[in-house]
């Protein structure tokens, strides 16, 4: 991720992040994997898209080496708008509006077409994010959580949906010549189908924001 000095979140975006009242559901799908990666999540109706980001790296396995845009359709004005984190140098080449400064609440409802989150622009991961509806959050519950899924997330850096492809079939095979390579640079095992979503621990979005910008 670009390391650059932004303004931080607001004191109305902390104030988000206190127990929420109602949860929005989101399915966030793994565009052209087969058997599809998938995760199904409740994030607080309160959170920006920055939030929404962070929510979406953790449950899927990602650790947000690279930037990331979200493009939703507005539900009632039908206009698309990218949100990520914007570039200073070239602000009218791809323009796109903060995260942290857009609340999600405004762009999902009842028969909100799909969204697009596009994770690392070379590898060229993208998933598709489905709202699935709003509920009241349980008071016994701690939010974000993660309430479904399916798959192992690919490793970073392994060249996308093709690398990936490869990747699998390196490792299924032990007569494949780079089959122990690939198993090192993968941290020595690698099981695809193993996700439990018990298992999903979600970050601070501020302490990532502070990570990213600060630091």
């Amino acid at each position: 991720m670009n390391q650059r000095r932004l303004p931080g979140p607001t004191a109305q975006r902390r104030a988000s992040l206190r127990r929420p009242r109602d949860i929005h559901q989101f399915l966030i799908i793994l565009a052209n994997t087969d058997p599809l990666v998938w995760r199904r999540i409740e994030v607080p109706a309160t959170y920006t898209f920055w939030d929404l980001h962070v929510a979406i790296q953790d449950a899927m396995g990602w650790l947000d080496y690279h930037l990331h845009e979200f493009t939703v359709v507005h539900p009632k004005r039908g206009t698309v708008t990218r949100i990520g984190i914007p570039d200073d140098e070239i602000p009218d080449e791809r323009p796109q509006l903060p995260g942290w400064k857009v609340k999600i609440e405004g762009y999902f409802a009842e028969g909100s077409p799909p969204a697009a989150y596009w994770y690392d622009f070379g590898d060229d991961w993208r998933h598709v994010v489905i709202y699935e509806g709003t509920s009241t959050a349980a008071p016994s519950e701690k939010y974000p959580r993660c309430v479904g899924g399916a798959r192992r997330c690919p490793p970073e850096d392994c060249g996308g949906i093709d690398g990936y492809a490869n990747f699998l079939e390196c490792i299924a095979d032990p007569k494949h010549p780079e089959h122990t390579e690939t198993l090192v640079w993968a941290g020595g095992h690698y099981d695809p189908d193993d996700f439990d979503p018990a298992e999903v621990a979600f970050d601070d979005p501020r302490e990532r924001w502070k990570k990213a910008f600060e630091e």
